[in-house]
């Protein structure tokens, strides 16, 4: 005999495959959708319906919006001389808080990853190179993730990307503020030296 009605079962088994959510946290979200009232259970089915109809990539930089191109690509106020790479739309995000990047972006949609078979042409790499044939820009950051393949990702796009003139940084990497130098891995440690400044 089954533990839930055929439809209680659909609904904890499409909650199990959002990220993080195992078979408690989704019968705790079934329950809370089925005693929550109609008006707030379907407004959070309009809503998942909406973004999925209007949210697209944009057709510029790749970022996630519902107007093409993005905010920020057709932003007058934004420096278009600097772009920004990222793995994601959503380290995006983690830049813009900090309210000191004015530049463009571009999101590679993930990170070179041979052993997950994510090659140069899964990533989009070629138009970035395109936006770089209007001669416009002047500096690219490499802002992806402090990881095996976010260096590897660095490391291709430098190479394919510095006899384009253009100037190639890296965001830098190290120990976090707030935290102890006792607990610092050794990469995570070479990296703080090798970044270090003058004070």
């Amino acid at each position: 005999m089954p533990d839930f009605a055929p439809s209680v079962t659909r609904l904890i088994d499409e909650l199990k495959r959002l990220p993080g959510i195992g078979q408690k946290t989704a019968q705790r979200l079934a329950f809370f959708l089925l005693r929550a009232d109609r008006g707030q259970a379907l407004a959070l089915s309009d809503a998942i319906r909406e973004a999925k109809e209007k949210v697209r990539e944009c057709s510029v930089c790749n970022n996630i919006t519902d107007s093409d191109p993005c905010l920020f690509c057709t932003s007058a106020t934004r420096d278009k001389s600097i772009i920004c790479v990222v793995e994601e739309a959503t380290n995006i995000q983690a830049v813009e808080k900090t309210r000191q990047f004015n530049g463009l972006y571009h999101v590679l949609g993930g990170a070179l990853s041979p052993l997950q078979g994510v090659g140069p042409d899964q990533l989009k790499i070629r138009s970035l190179i395109e936006r770089l044939k209007g001669g416009t820009v002047e500096e690219i950051i490499v802002a992806t993730n402090p990881t095996a393949e976010g260096e590897a990702t660095s490391v291709y796009l430098s190479k394919l990307i510095k006899p384009l003139g253009v100037r190639v940084t890296r965001i830098a990497m190290g120990i976090p503020v707030g935290s102890d130098l006792e607990y610092a891995d050794e990469v995570t440690m070479m990296k703080a030296m090798e970044g270090r400044r003058e004070v």
